[in-house]
């Protein structure tokens, strides 16, 4: 019984469980709710993109994009979950790796993940070098789920 009972719960976390909040306030935000962009070498433009599972293929939508240096991009965990967002040290320009704000990083340059729908994932670039930025997500890489983003 007990063993039933922890599998459960961990379905249930793995599921996306209910995240507990303080009384009256929301757990996760959607496309939606704009909230204002973090600060840190001076004000860009927010960007929205989807982590999707489109018939067999995990996507990121856009999966191209090109930004500001001092962009925020939103990823909104749509479908297919969990997702995450990592960089490839090798692929980004010299220098970038500090200028990239990834929040609760599981490893360098890359995301927690996400496991609740609408769960949002928000990347702050810091005066981040011109150039090209290719990531991915780490559960679905083998699965193609790859972007490129181009810092102009």
């Amino acid at each position: 019984m007990t063993s039933v009972l922890a599998g459960l719960a961990i379905v249930v976390v793995a599921c996306g469980g209910e995240k507990s909040t303080p009384e009256g306030q929301q757990a996760t935000t959607t496309p939606d709710q704009q909230q204002p962009a973090p600060t840190g070498g001076g004000a860009g433009k927010t960007h929205d993109v989807n982590m999707v599972l489109d018939g067999s293929s995990y996507k990121y939508i856009p999966d191209q994009l090109t930004i500001g240096p001092n962009d925020l991009i939103r990823y909104h965990n749509k479908s297919g979950g969990p997702h995450n967002v990592a960089f490839w040290a090798d692929s980004i320009p010299q220098g970038a790796a500090s200028a990239i704000a990834v929040p609760e990083p599981m490893a360098p340059l890359s995301s927690k993940l996400v496991v609740t729908p609408d769960e949002i994932i928000e990347v702050k670039f810091n005066n981040a070098p011109k150039g090209e930025y290719i990531y991915y997500c780490t559960p679905h890489l083998a699965l193609g789920m790859k972007a490129k983003l181009t810092v102009r």
